[in-house]
């Protein structure tokens, strides 16, 4: 199979109409996006009635990953499906309320969810799941039962019609505004996880110091 690095990565759906100079249609973009970021949400129709649900994912590849309850109506099998993943970088503050605005990453995936049964690749990619999270923790963690990995449903979306779009600039303000006596400009968005709190059990282990991405 080929790889989407140096191929065309939007379609009609995912092309860009509302401030389509922010708009990328980079894979390199899209991929590093999608790896530092922990949720998205997915959406579908189902019998006319729209649905839009958060869940975390994952990439290896040309494929973005997600998981949840077997039966769960956001795994969409065989359903075609819009993801969305969003970071805030900061906030913009302006010299008038109408050119306030955010920075951000975000991308947009369109296509048909798929389904993974295969135990052993199932198994695979919940380590990658899991070790996106917490890097190396799968390896200490009591091993998965057959009616766990059973009850736990796996679908796939081919990353082929894609778009992402970006806000990394300052204020935009109009020129008639840049005297008004009021503070402009960035507040960045600084991400960090807090001190663990120890689960409440007989026995107190220590948490293994490995670095966690501030998603």
């Amino acid at each position: 199979m080929r790889t989407l690095e140096n191929a065309p990565l939007h379609g009609q759906r995912s092309h860009v109409k509302r401030g389509p100079g922010r708009a990328l249609y980079d894979r390199k973009v899209l991929d590093e996006i999608l790896d530092t970021t922990l949720m998205c949400t997915v959406a579908q129709s189902i019998d006319g009635q729209p649905f839009a649900t958060p869940t975390c994912h994952w990439r290896e590849g040309d494929y973005v990953y997600w998981h949840g309850h077997a039966k769960a109506r956001n795994l969409a099998i065989g359903q075609e499906v819009c993801v969305n993943i969003a970071q805030l970088d900061g906030l913009v503050l302006a010299r008038s309320a109408f050119h306030h605005s955010v920075n951000y990453r975000s991308a947009t995936l369109f296509g048909q969810a798929e389904a993974i049964t295969d135990p052993l690749e199932k198994a695979r990619q919940f380590e990658r799941f899991v070790d996106k999270v917490s890097p190396g923790r799968w390896a200490h963690l009591r091993p998965m039962t057959d009616n766990e990995a059973k009850a736990t449903g796996l679908v796939r979306l081919h990353i082929n019609e894609a778009s992402s779009k970006i806000r990394a600039t300052g204020v935009n303000d109009d020129e008639a505004d840049l005297n008004w006596p009021v503070w402009a400009g960035i507040i960045p968005l600084e991400k960090h996880w807090g001190k663990p709190q120890q689960e409440a059990q007989t026995a107190v282990f220590e948490l293994p110091e490995t670095p966690l991405k501030a998603y």
